[in-house]
């Protein structure tokens, strides 16, 4: 790969980099929203080697051109190489780079999230959670619906009407489908899926985003281990949305 190409494609890389991060909110399906200080100066950095790099290529046909001169005039032959032959198949170091912007991946979705028996992640302690108000219903997050469902000590969800937002999984099973999001610590490899199986509404299709308002469904049996299957809620109303700014929890 020669010299020019490499600038070219630090160049393209580093500027999409910014494009994503500075001017959209592209990045968030990769990463979370506190590596974005990162991302911009990664971008910066990125994108100044391959500027620096192209206007050295740019400067170099009259930088041998005078070494020529000056050899003539001393009547010595200039050495150089020949890149005319370089490998072309570093043009695929690329494709990455056209893909973020021609097809941009989407965050992680229903086919992700489809293993009926993922684990979920074991659930936080109450300790910090907020009471919840008898007469309005609570927006929640998934992980802290969860957290709450699993604590049967302070049975919180008990009698509460609360509302979830992500996106549907549907399920093997006839009588429920699952309200699902993604949660990362770092990055979209590490997510795991938290799901809670919504119950008396039908499915609208996988990938739907969809806000669910319910009640929690007290599980029968108090001897299923923790975080073993999602906990359970029944559907009261549920209203299709757009795909938020921000898909991971």
């Amino acid at each position: 790969m020669s010299r020019l190409s490499q600038s070219l494609v630090l160049t393209l890389l580093g500027g999409v980099v910014l494009w994503i991060t500075a001017l959209t909110t592209s990045y968030l399906n990769y990463v979370k929203p506190g590596f974005r200080p990162f991302l911009l100066a990664a971008g910066v950095v990125v994108l100044a080697l391959g500027v620096v790099g192209l206007v050295q290529e740019w400067r170099r046909p009259y930088a041998n051109a005078h070494d020529e001169h000056v050899h003539e005039g001393t009547g010595k032959q200039a050495e150089g190489h020949d890149h005319s032959r370089a490998p072309q198949v570093g043009w695929l170091l690329s494709l990455p780079v056209f893909a973020i912007v021609l097809i941009a991946p989407p965050a992680l979705g229903a086919f992700a999230a489809r293993g009926e028996d993922a684990p979920i992640r074991p659930p936080a302690t109450t300790g910090s959670y907020v009471p919840l108000s008898a007469e309005k219903i609570t927006p929640m997050a998934v992980g802290e619906f969860i957290g709450r469902a699993w604590d049967f000590r302070e049975r919180t969800l008990t009698g509460k009407r609360v509302r979830l937002t992500g996106f549907v999984v549907r399920s093997r099973k006839k009588d429920r489908w699952y309200v699902t999001r993604m949660q990362m610590s770092c990055c979209a490899a590490d997510a795991i899926a938290l799901k809670v199986a919504v119950r008396g509404a039908a499915p609208p299709p996988d990938d739907t985003w969809v806000e669910v308002t319910g009640t929690w469904v007290s599980p029968r049996s108090r001897k299923i281990p923790n975080g073993t299957v999602p906990p359970e809620m029944t559907a009261i109303q549920v209203t299709e949305i757009p795909e938020p700014s921000e898909p991971y929890e």
